[in-house]
């Protein structure tokens, strides 16, 4: 089962400044980077599929309601992995 399209997570990632790669943390899918290649975060569970590969509208829809009050919070994981994967 595929659970993150890499090409697209990159394509989303580059429109907020940052880099990312497969994630070296067991059961996390990315590793985030600052433009210097500072490490900030891991995001998304290796076990659940994101938007990137599944296209529900409505599970969208429930992920951004279940992490609202943190996925707009600059620099936590839930505002990177609202940002790249949902």
């Amino acid at each position: 089962m595929k659970t993150f399209n890499l090409t697209t997570a990159r394509k989303q990632a580059s429109k907020i400044g940052v880099n990312v790669k497969k994630s070296t943390r067991k059961g996390k899918k990315l590793d985030v980077y600052d433009s210097k290649c500072n490490y900030l975060k891991s995001i998304g569970d290796i076990n659940y599929q994101d938007f990137t590969v599944h296209k529900d509208p409505i599970r969208r829809q429930r992920y951004k309601k279940r992490f609202e009050k943190t996925r707009h919070i600059k620099g936590t994981a839930s505002y990177f992995a609202d940002k790249i994967l949902w």
